[in-house]
């Protein structure tokens, strides 16, 4: 009933997700075992993720044109309830993590160069 009626929302089933980073502040987290966060996301009070899909429009939209960033892969399982599935852009639910990011939860790092056209070169996502 509450769900014909639009009183929540379904949480995505996604394993993965993704954070992009400068990556100075990758290895800083690296080294600390743990990221805390960039300062926006310590402003928001949370850590900024994408699905797949919002990847690259968040590239483009809050990293335009910036060089030296890595593409973290992320195991959303082992962020626990801490993890939460928001509304934000255009409606669509991002997920955000209210707490630390342990790197044992990170799969996957790989560079996010620039292309000849400005734009950030993903490589193929995996779930």
């Amino acid at each position: 009933m509450w769900a014909k009626q639009g009183l929540f929302k379904v949480v995505p089933d996604m394993t993965t997700i993704f954070k992009i980073y400068p990556a100075s502040l990758w290895r800083e987290a690296e080294s600390a075992g743990v990221f805390r966060g960039s300062e926006l996301d310590r402003r928001d009070g949370f850590i900024h993720f994408s699905t797949a899909e919002q990847a690259v429009e968040t590239a483009a939209k809050h990293f335009a044109g910036q060089r030296d960033l890595v593409l973290v892969s992320v195991d959303a399982a082992k962020l626990g309830d801490k993890l939460k599935w928001e509304v934000s852009r255009g409606g669509a639910l991002f997920p955000h993590l209210y707490g630390d990011l342990t790197v044992a939860a990170v799969t996957k790092v790989v560079s996010l160069p620039l292309g000849a056209d400005g734009r950030h070169k993903f490589p193929p996502f995996e779930p």
